[in-house]
């Protein structure tokens, strides 16, 4: 199976503004209103409205059809004895038009108990442009402290509980699970998380949401807000979060490769055959196992699945990938 170009996969209607420096970075068409995500070779779909946010494949397959069929020609023997059919991984291009809402995304464990998913919400960004992120508390907050935050929806104040960080293109930062943050207007990052679609708002004024029924995850906020962390961090923790300049190799901490991976190429690097995402931050080569080549436009995005072989780098490019398996082997269909 040969690598996969993939068109852009902007889910329209979205409750913030964006979309122009995706349509910018891939060198497309300018992208209609609040369309500031591309979820790029997705087999997760937007919470409550599937399929929305699912890649389709040429023949108009869903991408995570065609895995349940073969997952160990998309995924490979070692993934699929660890997950099965679940690819892991979520990969997205995200243009901040306006700053996004205060919110963090809860983890596995509570994700299963009280939402029935699968995952917990991970993530990490590589900023592709310059700007401003606000990521955890600068000290403890009591559960009665943040119900009232929510319930003021004061803007500032939140804001004012949390570090403001700097960041520069091929700076990245790892998000964990329960942290608060906000990604700043005017940066465009690439984004890689776990598949899911599950935020706790602590802010909606000024957004297309309806905070009060939505920002719960259904659970009312009493609930929900035990799955943020109230917890302070100090500024070197939250210096630990971001790889500064990450532009060759592994952008994220040790902390990271249990939810997914993320290395950025300069120059010439080989990976092992296995499910992927590249994203061509310059025009690259991409050469594969059997000594097919194809030249990478700056902004493409290339699925590359097991069945297409090693494969090698030569550019300026990012690999996403899901974890290393090491979860209990689950049964699979050989395909």
């Amino acid at each position: 199976m040969d690598p996969i170009l993939l068109p852009s996969n902007q889910p329209p209607g979205r409750f913030y503004q964006g979309g122009q420096r995706i349509s910018a970075f891939r060198d497309e068409q300018p992208s209609p209103p609040n369309t500031p995500e591309d979820w790029v070779g997705s087999t997760t779909s937007v919470r409550g409205q599937a399929p929305v946010g699912m890649t389709r494949l040429r023949d108009g397959q869903l991408l995570a059809d065609a895995m349940r069929e073969a997952p160990l020609t998309w995924l490979g023997p070692d993934h699929a004895a660890a997950y099965g059919d679940d690819a892991m991984l979520l990969v997205k291009l995200l243009d901040a038009g306006q700053r996004l809402p205060v919110h963090a995304h809860p983890d596995g464990a509570f994700a299963e108990l009280h939402v029935s998913a699968a995952h917990g919400k991970a993530e990490a960004w590589y900023i592709l442009s310059p700007g401003t992120v606000y990521l955890a508390l600068t000290r403890t907050v009591t559960p009665d402290e943040m119900l009232a935050l929510v319930a003021a929806q004061d803007s500032t104040a939140m804001l004012g509980l949390m570090h403001e960080l700097r960041v520069e293109k091929g700076d990245c930062v790892f998000v964990p699970h329960g942290v608060l943050h906000a990604i700043g207007a005017g940066i465009l990052l690439a984004e890689v998380q776990e598949p899911e679609d599950l935020s706790i708002l602590l802010e909606w004024n000024g957004f297309d949401l309806d905070g009060e029924n939505d920002g719960h995850l259904g659970l009312g906020f009493d609930l929900a807000l035990t799955a943020v962390e109230s917890r302070g961090r100090s500024a070197d923790e939250v210096d630990a979060l971001v790889q500064r300049s990450a532009t060759n190799g592994s952008t994220l901490p040790a902390e990271a490769d249990q939810y997914f991976r993320l290395d950025s190429v300069t120059g010439t690097r080989d990976f092992p055959a296995g499910f992927g995402i590249v994203i061509a931050l310059e025009q690259s080569m991409l050469t594969v196992e059997s000594g097919l080549s194809r030249q990478l436009a700056a902004g493409s995005t290339t699925l590359m699945p097991y069945a297409a072989g090693t494969f090698r780098i030569q550019g300026v490019a990012l690999v996403a990938r899901p974890p290393v398996g090491r979860h209990s082997p689950v049964s699979v269909v050989p395909s």
